[in-house]
């Protein structure tokens, strides 16, 4: 198979729908994920590669004790943890081309989107969507607001700092977004650059990236 040929495929399906009232939407995970050669330490389900940072932050966040190891009691854990907090996942992208084999977002190409919009028009008891990413190209955000371009409803800003926050008004009611900033180390120059990060680490030289995504994030699970 040549590397231009890779059709990166979404791996998992959403999860929790029926009762969720919050979601999670990123993109894709790492290819391994879609050809099962998993690393180490993955674990196999939403978010489980054992470089991202997602469940390392509700690990600290809701202290969950959580096993990193690619097992059927990691993927229970996490699953039970999303159920009783009423949070479910359903990442914008279904499938991508790939040049080169890599988790880049920038990388994929002949985007197929899910269908979010429909996903919560159908179940109206979700009212906030957590981007585990903004506005850049190939982020969350991005590819939702050209979904959005679909349909006759538009995003209207709430707070343009970030995590950025707009709030969508469908037939049934009003939908709360939140671009969070995304759980990955290829995102830490990014949160180096922030001064609210650049703030707290003057004022804690121990302070990371990791844990100004706890506070962040925090605010919003």
């Amino acid at each position: 198979m040549k590397n231009a040929d890779f059709h990166h495929t979404h791996p998992y399906a959403p999860f929790n729908l029926n009762g969720a009232t919050k979601l999670i939407v990123g993109t894709l995970p790492p290819p391994r994920f879609t050809t099962g050669v998993l690393k180490p330490g993955d674990v196999d389900f939403c978010y489980g590669s054992i470089d991202g940072q997602l469940w390392p932050i509700m690990d600290r966040i809701f202290d969950l004790g959580l096993t990193y190891e690619n097992t059927e009691k990691a993927v229970k854990q996490r699953k039970k943890f999303l159920r009783q907090r009423n949070i479910g996942i359903c990442d914008i992208v279904a499938s991508a081309r790939r040049t080169k084999i890599d988790a880049s977002d920038l990388g994929m190409q002949q985007v197929e989107l899910r269908d979010v919009v429909q996903v919560l028009l159908t179940h109206p008891q979700i009212k906030t969507l957590l981007f585990t990413g903004g506005n850049s190209k190939n982020g969350p955000e991005y590819f939702f607001r050209r979904h959005l371009k679909e349909y006759p409803f538009s995003l209207e800003v709430v707070d343009a700092n970030t995590p950025r926050i707009h709030k969508l008004k469908l037939p049934h009611g009003e939908i709360q977004t939140v671009s969070l900033t995304a759980p990955s180390g290829a995102a830490n120059r990014a949160v180096g650059s922030m001064k609210e990060f650049q703030d707290l680490k003057s004022k804690d030289p121990a302070f990371t990236a990791l844990d100004f995504r706890v506070l962040q994030y925090r605010e919003h699970f």
